[in-house]
């Protein structure tokens, strides 16, 4: 990770570490991709996604605006915000997120293709699922967008 390019993180004392930041990566099940958009205006889409070894990966249809942005600019980041958790008697919530700083790219090869499809279909499918089947017969047309995290922060708040 590239840490000297980012700023510290002013509320230090909110900040977690590493670790729980990784966990909510693997834990949640949404988050939003943040791209350079068009006419200087920013691109933030909500998405699924896997993440895996310091890479989030998402899927995506072979064309549109996401795609088009990443190729003017491989620049990004990825915001998840759980719904939070509130305790017996409170009005407000706790909430931890991550912000992850990195570059996307979309995968070129096929097999490493099929095999984040194959994470992805494991994380969202139910057990029974024939993902096998479902990669067989949509996975050739199939996206795949890399995100490598250069930098992250997580903090913890509580919103009172």
């Amino acid at each position: 990770m590239q840490e000297q390019l980012f700023r510290p993180m002013r509320r230090f004392a909110q900040q977690i570490d590493a670790a729980d930041c990784v966990a909510l990566l693997a834990r949640e099940k949404r988050g939003v991709l943040a791209l350079n958009g068009e006419n200087g205006y920013p691109y933030a889409v909500p998405l699924n996604y896997v993440y895996q070894d310091g890479r989030l990966y998402f899927h995506s249809a072979r064309e549109g605006q996401k795609l088009d942005a990443i190729r003017a600019s491989d620049k990004a980041s990825f915001c998840v915000v759980p719904a939070g958790e509130r305790a017996p008697g409170e009005w407000w919530y706790r909430v931890t997120s991550v912000i992850a700083f990195g570059r996307v790219r979309v995968l070129e090869d096929r097999a490493e293709t099929m095999e984040k499809l194959r994470l992805l279909g494991q994380k969202y499918f139910p057990a029974d699922y024939d993902l096998e089947g479902d990669l067989a017969k949509d996975g050739p047309r199939a996206v795949i967008i890399e995100f490598e995290i250069e930098h992250m922060t997580g903090k913890r708040v509580q919103e009172k």
